[in-house]
């Protein structure tokens, strides 16, 4: 299953939420929430979740978009490569 983390505005500052969960943080601007929302993304990934970062801008539109990819250690990796 891929997490995803939302970046979004708010009247103002900036969200960073996870549907998944309820506690969303805030900011002040977007570049800041974009830099936790990767932070916390690879940390994520770091520890085997797949994550999709959704930037969205102040006009709804989606921004920006970035995947994470799980990693696996290289002793779990297949063998059939």
């Amino acid at each position: 299953m891929i997490r995803v983390i939302v970046v979004e505005p708010l009247a103002h500052g900036w969200a960073v939420r996870q549907p998944q969960v309820d506690n969303s943080q805030v900011f002040a601007s977007g570049a800041k929430a974009e830099a936790a929302a990767k932070s916390l993304g690879a940390r994520l990934a770091d520890a085997g979740e797949t994550t999709e970062i959704r930037v969205y801008l102040r006009n709804g539109a989606l921004g920006g978009r970035f995947v994470c990819p799980a990693f696996q250690h290289p002793s779990l990796q297949s063998s059939w490569a």
